[in-house]
């Protein structure tokens, strides 16, 4: 099966599938991010997501060891703001699409340029339209 290719330099975003199949050990997503970083692209997740991919099966020592490899993006108000922003601009409601649009502001104002891989591709180009190129995983 033929790898994808992702950009020279810039950011790789997880979304909350992202990671959690980074923590399941998928085949496809640990290339990905391997590959991300041989070519110098910088690993990142929102704050939010750790929250959002963690449950009671979580194995704690392994989601230490991965966020030690990955720069972790705080959310403040600053970036609330800008995500509600996002959010009013696709229409869409904080209730069901809060933390997506907090990954997506986060993704936004990383160094291009930013591929994000999420199970949730429509839902996040409504979101970031273009600017971030969408990795189905």
């Amino acid at each position: 099966m033929a790898r994808r290719r992702l950009s020279h330099e810039g950011t790789l975003i997880l979304d909350c599938e992202g990671l959690s199949k980074l923590l399941a050990d998928d085949e496809r997503v640990v290339a990905l991010v391997a590959e991300a970083r041989s070519r110098g692209m910088e690993a990142v997740i929102s704050a939010l997501t750790i929250i959002e991919a963690v449950h009671t099966r979580t194995n704690k020592a392994r989601l230490t060891w991965l966020l030690s490899g990955l720069r972790v993006i705080p959310v403040g108000d600053e970036e609330a703001r800008a995500a509600s922003k996002l959010l009013m601009d696709a229409g869409l409601h904080g209730h069901k699409y809060a933390i997506d649009a907090a990954v997506a502001e986060a993704a936004l104002r990383q160094h291009r340029p930013v591929v994000m891989l999420t199970s949730d591709v429509d839902d996040l180009h409504k979101l970031c339209g273009d600017r971030v190129r969408l990795v189905a995983v």
